[in-house]
């Protein structure tokens, strides 16, 4: 592992421990040559799994840009990045198990709705009118509705 300072190679790890999910591994390193310290991430490789848009192109799964998309719709209506990882990778985990190599996106939005049902109803609205792309306030209402059944059931 190169130091992101100084890109020497050599370096040692400090400290090492689950990474919030329990599907990576967090490790704190120190550069041997300059005595930086960061911060890196172990996840198991998994085989590409392509993204079908609604416009008929394919994209490679990528969690960044997910991860972008739902801080861009929700704000700070969740408690913290590790929150977002979090939906992040539910939402890995359930289209690698599907066991499918190519996945409409609207299954990638159904899923972070279902998360986002589940962890916060601001977030939920906000992010199902981005991505339902609501035109009236029906529309809304509709989803305020759906988020008010999800919390009362819970």
């Amino acid at each position: 592992m190169r130091c992101p300072k100084c890109r020497h190679q050599d370096t040692k790890v400090i400290e090492s421990r689950d990474a919030g999910d329990g599907d990576s591994i967090r490790r704190r390193r120190e550069c041997l040559a300059c005595g930086y310290r960061y911060t890196t991430y172990e996840r198991i490789e998994r085989p590409n799994l392509a993204i079908l848009k609604k416009n008929g192109e394919r994209e490679l799964f990528d969690r960044r840009k997910l991860s972008a998309a739902i801080l861009r719709s929700v704000g700070k209506f969740l408690r913290s990045d590790v929150e977002v990882e979090e939906v992040v990778s539910f939402v890995e985990d359930e289209l690698y198990g599907l066991g499918e190599s190519e996945v409409p996106s609207q299954t990638v939005g159904d899923l972070v709705l279902k998360e986002l049902k589940r962890r916060n109803a601001i977030a939920y609205v906000r992010f199902a009118s981005v991505y339902r792309g609501f035109s009236s306030l029906d529309e809304f209402e509709r989803a305020i509705t759906e988020a008010r059944t999800a919390s009362s059931e819970s």
